[in-house]
């Protein structure tokens, strides 16, 4: 498969491993100066200094496991992750249950360094393994009046202690346009830092959508429906005036709560500058996606 994307990010703007799982540490007590997602430093910007491993508490958000900060590491291990299959269902030519062994044996496989942005204005840089979700799409084919692609996040109460909250509406559902979803930088991702995924990474298989925020990529895939409408959203569902649909990481257009303006980049500290935050979190060539659209209307 040819490949449609280019990198202009390298390994010295990776945001330090042992910072990416435990991002959420650092942050506590930084209060509304920004607390939760995940990104990166554009092309040229410092290289972000690692923390060390060991000091910092491995924990992440992932809300089907508590809402505690360090609650996914508690609890996600009892995630039972292999065998793991993905429905793949609505309107597409091969419909069916595919392990995810199967799709990995069927896509290429390769590494991507991308920026990452979180709602909650915090950003770093992750490498992510995994393989182009319109390569999937191309797989099981998609029928001409399918318009939308919707993902649903796997339930299971006896392995997510979260979910006997209400949260959010479980179980966790996201959803793209199809243009977006078969976009070059839409990825599938199996892993990260050059290992399978973690459970509370959003194992075994994950949605990332660089230019969104980071919420809207979704974990722990088992089903993916092509549709000709536009398909519900969990936090979209949870409080419409505060997540869009579209979720574009966008400076002019703040969340109700906070300014979007700028980011505090992990790695440098509490009290860190924060740095302008990029629109589409700096990837300009999607741009053409939202061509004629109101992009605060349609935030």
């Amino acid at each position: 498969m040819s490949r449609r994307w280019t990198n202009d990010l390298t390994q010295d703007d990776v945001t330090p491993e042992g910072l990416f799982l435990n991002r959420r540490q650092l942050m506590a007590g930084a209060g509304a100066l920004g607390i939760a997602g995940g990104l990166a430093a554009p092309a040229g910007a410092e290289t972000l200094e690692p923390n060390a491993y060991e000091d910092i508490t491995n924990y992440c958000n992932y809300y089907e496991f508590g809402t505690g900060k360090d609650d996914p590491a508690k609890y996600a291990g009892a995630l039972t992750t292999e065998p793991w299959t993905v429905q793949i269902d609505g309107l597409v030519d091969k419909p069916g249950d595919y392990t995810l062994t199967d799709l990995v044996s069927q896509m290429d496989i390769e590494e991507r360094i991308y920026r990452f942005r979180c709602v909650e204005a915090w950003s770093m840089v992750v490498p992510w393994q995994g393989f182009e979700l319109a390569d999937l799409l191309d797989m099981v084919g998609v029928k001409p009046e399918a318009q939308y692609v919707a993902f649903e996040t796997a339930l299971r109460p006896d392995e997510m202690p979260g979910v006997k909250y209400p949260v959010l509406d479980w179980p966790y559902v996201e959803g793209l346009r199809l243009d977006e979803a078969r976009h070059p930088l839409t990825l599938l991702a199996t892993g990260l830092y050059g290992k399978p995924m973690l459970n509370q990474n959003g194992a075994p298989i994950r949605l990332v959508v660089p230019w969104k925020y980071g919420f809207k990529s979704i974990k722990s895939v088992v089903k993916i429906t092509l549709t000709d409408t536009q398909p519900p959203t969990s936090w979209n569902k949870a409080n419409a005036g505060e997540y869009g649909f579209y979720s574009n990481v966008n400076p002019t257009v703040d969340h109700p709560r906070w300014s979007q303006a700028t980011e505090r980049r992990l790695g440098g500290g509490l009290f860190a500058r924060r740095e302008p935050t990029l629109l589409f979190n700096g990837y300009d060539e999607v741009a053409g996606l939202y061509d004629g659209m109101d992009l605060v209307r349609n935030f």
